[in-house]
């Protein structure tokens, strides 16, 4: 379920400081359904820490649109490591407070850069000739005791480029490749659930 931007920008989120210059693109509520202490199981369905390392995007229509935007990206040079991290920006862990520097797993995604996790918040990042982009999760409460996953995407387009190339994508993400990838993350979360205690 979409959620509004004031579900993410009203939480005392570290990543408001770290990423302020960058804009809030989406807000969802994950169908992931769990208690306090299930926190740490949902990063690692997120950077791959866990057994499953297939990618959320199953639909074979979200796949292919994937497929065009990284044919798209080496026919124009969008993808290549001077247009990264490191290269065209830096890393936002350059940004980063003493207690938040740590070292994180690589994610499932190399796409993805980890740059910070605290006790129901993580982040990650990517970069290349488009934009640079911040996927964050944080584990809230759902209002009747248990708590569930957030996703929100903070993306800092590059120039016109950018907005044009942002622009352009947002009906695919909106109808095609957001909902296949919720209702995978849901499928996967049941099926990584700890089994009843007998």
């Amino acid at each position: 379920m979409r959620l509004p931007n004031t579900a993410h920008t009203s939480r005392p989120w570290r990543i408001h400081a770290i990423a302020h210059d960058f804009r809030l693109e989406d807000v969802w509520a994950l169908p992931t359904p769990g208690s306090a202490g299930d926190w740490p199981r949902l990063v690692a369905l997120f950077s791959g820490a866990g057994p499953d390392q297939q990618p959320f995007v199953t639909s074979p229509v979200a796949r292919a649109l994937f497929a065009i935007r990284w044919k798209l990206g080496a026919l124009f040079g969008w993808d290549k490591p001077d247009a990264g991290l490191g290269a065209r920006v830096p890393t936002l862990r350059d940004r980063l407070p003493d207690d938040l520097r740590q070292d994180l797993p690589s994610t499932r995604n190399p796409r993805f850069t980890p740059v910070y996790e605290t006790e129901g918040e993580w982040a990650a990042e990517i970069a290349n000739r488009t934009m640079h982009g911040v996927l964050h999760l944080g584990w809230v409460p759902d209002g009747s005791g248990g708590y569930r996953g957030q996703l929100a995407v903070l993306v800092k387009p590059n120039g016109l480029l950018g907005h044009l190339y942002m622009a352009a994508i947002k009906p695919f993400r909106h109808l095609g490749v957001y909902e296949n990838m919720l209702r995978t993350i849901g499928t996967r979360w049941q099926a990584t659930a700890p089994a009843p205690k007998p």
